[in-house]
């Protein structure tokens, strides 16, 4: 009897999603375009999921990640949103709760809760409610070529940060560019500045000031934002990076024009696959040790899907989102997009060497501050991405960048 009631349980289920579906099929939107790492992650799940509900039509569109931003927000604002679509976490999905634009989840979540741990749930939990199914979680690493290493002298990636800035000395001495950053993509380059204002000030403060209301009014958030441009005026970036968008930046890494680059860990797939042949990954090394330490990273769960409120048959949507969000951490996972939220009830042994690198980073750290322009809520986040965009290309520098901030947001 029990099995008798376990099969008619799935059968009602699959004939609930094929129901929600059987029209116009459910829409998606994600940033899982074609150079993304994600985008095979997310090919493989749907695949499984129309082997699986073959009766549910998915119509996904995949857009680039700036213009998504802005997409989706118009869409939010437009009441015109697809049923099922990507958002980072935190304030960013927040956004959209608070305009009641979103399903919650908490009862489809029960029937997945085995899976996906609570604690993976927090940053898309609103008012003790869930909003999100989170699916891999990433870091920023400090990526290294080592074999342009090595013709300066290094057989590992600096450790401190007086042997980071000797290493870029002798990199530029020997005609080396040190760094890639996209200008044309400003979260590129927050991957290094709130990277080093973490390793200048502490990741408590730092978040305090993300997502607690501490004021941007600190000096040690000035001497950050001078340090930063002291090495772009020391030629440690490519002069180039300023006009160009991550795709490019990422490419000439893997080409072998930069020795080191500053980006979130999905690109462990890409790297361990393409290139550079012998790269290692690391945390960006301490500044200030008597505010911050090792084991203070920038990042953790981010990436999101979500329901919208007006999504079709809003309850097997959701559930349908649960089930594709875990293939999709999986198959994330097992390229080497990142680190897994759900449990992992599969064999991994494939990983390559870079995520698992990351995994003993992730492992031994003791604070995680999200991406800043997540944390933040979107006004706030804007007006902070303006001001970092003019630190890169040196329009204000430190006490500019901290009166502006303090003057738009607090």
């Amino acid at each position: 009897m029990k099995k008798f009631l376990a099969m008619l349980l799935a059968i009602v289920a699959v004939l609930g999603l094929s129901a929600c579906t059987k029209d116009d099929g459910l829409t998606m939107w994600c940033i899982a375009t074609k150079s993304d790492s994600n985008r095979h992650s997310y090919e493989e799940a749907i695949k499984e999921m129309e082997k699986k509900y073959p009766d549910t039509k998915l119509n996904w569109e995949a857009i680039e990640n700036e213009t998504y931003k802005q997409k989706i927000k118009a869409a939010v604002a437009g009441d015109n949103m697809p049923d099922i679509f990507f958002t980072w976490s935190c304030a960013f999905l927040g956004d959209f709760v608070k305009e009641d634009k979103v399903y919650c989840l908490d009862d489809a979540y029960k029937g997945f809760a085995d899976k996906l741990p609570e604690k993976m749930c927090k940053n898309t939990t609103y008012n003790g409610k869930k909003y999100g199914v989170p699916l891999t979680m990433n870091i920023v690493g400090l990526f290294a070529n080592m074999d342009i290493l090595k013709e300066v002298g290094y057989d590992k990636v600096p450790g401190s940060y007086t042997e980071l800035i000797e290493c870029c000395d002798k990199l530029v001495a020997a005609g080396k560019i040190p760094f890639g950053c996209a200008g044309k993509e400003t979260w590129c380059v927050t991957e290094y500045l709130e990277s080093i204002i973490e390793k200048s000030i502490g990741a408590k403060a730092l978040d305090d000031i993300f997502c607690n209301g501490a004021t941007w009014d600190n000096p040690d958030v000035a001497k950050a934002v001078t340090i930063f441009q002291d090495m772009i005026d020391k030629k440690y970036f490519d002069p180039d990076g300023v006009s160009l968008g991550n795709d490019a930046v990422k490419q000439n890494f893997i080409d072998g024009k930069y020795a080191f680059y500053m980006n979130g860990t999905w690109n462990c797939a890409d790297f361990s696959q393409k290139g550079p042949k012998n790269c290692q990954v690391a945390e960006f090394p301490v500044i200030d040790d008597s505010k911050a330490k090792l084991g203070q990273l920038i990042g953790g769960p981010s990436d999101t899907l979500a329901v919208a409120k007006s999504a079709k048959d809003a309850e097997n949507t959701a559930k349908y989102t649960f089930e594709l969000g875990q293939l999709i951490c999986k198959y994330g996972y097992l390229d080497g997009c990142g680190l897994p939220a759900w449990t992992v009830d599969y064999d991994a042994s494939s990983v390559n060497e870079l995520t698992r690198s990351v995994a003993d980073i992730v492992a031994k750290s003791d604070y995680m501050v999200l991406f800043g322009d997540t944390a933040m809520p979107s006004d706030e986040a804007g007006k902070y991405l303006e001001q970092v965009a003019l630190v890169y290309t040196k329009q204000v520098d430190g006490a500019g960048f901290i009166a502006a901030l303090k003057a738009a947001i607090r």
